[in-house]
């Protein structure tokens, strides 16, 4: 069995260490927005039968609308974003450039394959996390590559800068995740938008990819652009209240997006525990003794991380 990989997440684990019922933990230790989409109501049938061929056709239409998606790319719908990435060296089985620090799966995944997670700049297959997780730095120029993955899962609160644009250009596959801007992760929803080759994404994945439920509910959060607009500015003001709380202190406020934020502290480790024991879990990193990352409370749970610091 494999080494478990680092990630946010793992209240059990942090139950099991520090006690309290799950709702009394606030998990900051994810990107995940804590004020979801609302659920719409859903007709009984989304539950009893297959998901059918019009469903999944609307939902890549309302994909297509919400991105700006070129008519000459394809979209390719999953269980979620790490369904994806699993798949992503059936696309090229090359070596893989991954600069680090930044989401682990990617070069998990072609390592796992034995292909080599982090062949240096001169690999055939290129990645970036778009912004990057966790600091938050983007990538305004493509590499040059076989095959070029564009990780854009935390990009819905930037759409500015997404790549989308170049979607359809030979080897560039872009990835986009439902459960982190829309706060509902649990759904377990992602996109492959790219040229011909994604096909080979959705092959893999067999005939019904994507749960009836999901399929509706996606389908309304993604038409609803006036939902999105108002959440981007909530979140840019939560973000900047959480930098304040922060940095009075005695955070460094290094980076992030405004679904997540990364500090320097003087122990990352000592901070993580004191938190914990007021029943707030962080994020921290192996490969730093000074990073903090924290997501964004719901806006009832402030008080609570407020008292913790």
């Amino acid at each position: 069995m494999s080494a478990p990989r680092d990630h946010g997440g793992g209240i059990d684990g942090a139950r099991a260490r520090f006690g309290g019922a799950r709702g009394d933990w606030l998990d900051l230790s994810t990107g995940i927005n804590p004020v979801p989409y609302p659920l719409p109501m859903l007709p009984a049938d989304v539950w009893t039968a297959l998901p059918d061929a019009g469903a999944m056709a609307a939902l890549e239409q309302a994909a297509r609308a919400f991105w700006q998606v070129p008519d000459g790319a394809q979209v390719v719908a999953a269980p979620g974003a790490s369904a994806l990435i699993a798949r992503l060296p059936a696309l090229h089985a090359g070596p893989a450039h991954i600069p680090a620090p930044t989401y682990n799966e990617h070069r998990a995944t072609f390592d796992a394959r034995g292909l080599g997670g982090d062949g240096g700049p001169a690999s055939p297959v290129q990645v970036r996390v778009h912004p990057n997780n966790p600091d938050g730095r983007l990538w305004p120029d493509l590499p040059q590559g076989a095959l070029v993955v564009i990780d854009e899962s935390f990009c819905d609160v930037a759409p500015g800068a997404s790549h989308i644009a170049r979607a359809g250009a030979p080897g560039l596959v872009i990835l986009k995740s439902f459960g982190k801007f829309w706060g509902l992760a649990g759904l377990r929803l992602g996109f492959a938008i790219g040229d011909g080759a994604v096909q080979r994404l959705q092959d893999d994945l067999g005939p019904w990819p994507v749960s009836g439920p999901a399929l509706a509910i996606a389908t309304a959060a993604l038409r609803d652009h006036a939902w999105a607009a108002a959440t981007r500015a909530r979140l840019e003001q939560d973000a900047a209240r959480l930098d304040r709380l922060m940095a009075g202190r005695g955070a460094e406020v290094l980076g992030g997006t405004t679904l997540f934020r990364l500090y320097q502290v003087d122990d990352a480790a000592r901070w993580q525990h004191r938190l914990a024991e007021a029943k707030v879990w962080s994020r921290t990193f192996p490969y730093s003794a000074t990073w903090l990352r924290l997501g964004l409370p719901a806006p009832d749970r402030w008080a609570q991380l407020e008292a913790a610091l």
